[in-house]
């Protein structure tokens, strides 16, 4: 299988520290720091994670589909539940798929419906359970898993939420098959919109979101931990409405107009640069040497 050439921009962020607010649960101030080459983390990191979670806000632990908002942000997700379909299946057809953090079970009953064996992880008893009354089998950790061996393991914009993360690569490569793939979908803080909006990007979204990664950042990583980049996928929606969320972080109002133009440009610019708001990174596992 043929490798992708990636070009990455080294230039990061004007600034290695920011401070940002927790727009979402509770205004307060968080520090993101540089943790090394390419990885930011938010510091300090709460006790109590979960009471960050807990807002009707927080659309993706919900099907509620009541207001504008929500009708587009469930819309939009619908169609990338086909790409992100199509874009597995250039690699495998069909399979056993886990997928971490799978909030209400949209995306594995999308690959149910394709053929897959699917399983999730999700530790929102609240989510899960709307996972599971779909007939998805979705458990609250890895431990409960009875099976170990999984064609695909994907995480999408969750990887920048799980505080030892890198404990649980190491993990997602002992439970996939050889030759198997982990689908790894997060912001990118050297996008356009990141370094237009500044503390106000809405992708920062502290503390919910531990770390924070460039190109360059989560390929090194996922090198270290034994897989090998094959390509990225950028999600082009999510620089509409991380901006239409900036926007409102701004300038406490939503300018439908600003958040446009500027999800917009960040698009164009990153059809140059490669650097999307938000990326799906595809690794391939590497045989043992």
């Amino acid at each position: 299988m043929k490798n992708t050439e990636t070009k990455y921009n080294s230039e990061a962020i004007s600034e290695t520290k920011l401070i940002c607010k927790d727009y979402l649960v509770s205004n307060e101030n968080f520090e993101i720091r540089e943790y090394e080459n390419g990885i930011l983390k938010t510091f300090p990191v709460p006790e109590n994670l979960s009471k960050y979670y807990e807002s009707e806000d927080y659309i993706s632990h919900s099907d509620s589909k009541e207001n504008l908002q929500e009708k587009v942000y469930h819309l939009v997700k619908s169609y990338m539940l086909s790409k992100k379909a199509k874009w597995i299946k250039k690699y495998i057809n069909k399979g056993h798929i886990l997928d971490y953090g799978a909030g209400t079970g949209e995306f594995l009953n999308k690959m149910n419906t394709l053929g897959w064996n699917v399983e999730g992880i999700e530790p929102s008893t609240s989510a899960r359970n709307l996972g599971i009354s779909k007939g998805l089998k979705i458990h609250s950790e890895l431990l409960e898993l009875e099976n170990d061996s999984y064609d695909v393991i994907s995480l999408w914009h969750v990887l920048e939420h799980i505080p030892d993360f890198e404990t649980k690569l190491s993990k997602f490569k002992d439970l996939l098959d050889d030759n198997g793939f982990l689908i790894i979908a997060v912001p990118n803080y050297n996008s356009y919109d990141a370094k237009y909006y500044k503390e106000h990007w809405a992708a920062w979204d502290v503390p919910r979101h531990l770390w924070h990664f460039s190109r360059m950042g989560i390929s090194k990583k996922l090198s270290e931990h034994g897989f090998k980049l094959m390509s990225e996928k950028p999600l082009k929606f999510d620089s509409y409405y991380v901006s239409l969320l900036s926007e409102k972080n701004k300038n406490r109002g939503s300018n439908l107009l600003n958040a446009f133009y500027r999800g917009l440009s960040s698009n164009m610019k990153a059809k140059h640069s490669g650097e999307y708001s938000s990326i799906a990174y595809f690794f391939k596992k590497e045989a043992e040497t």
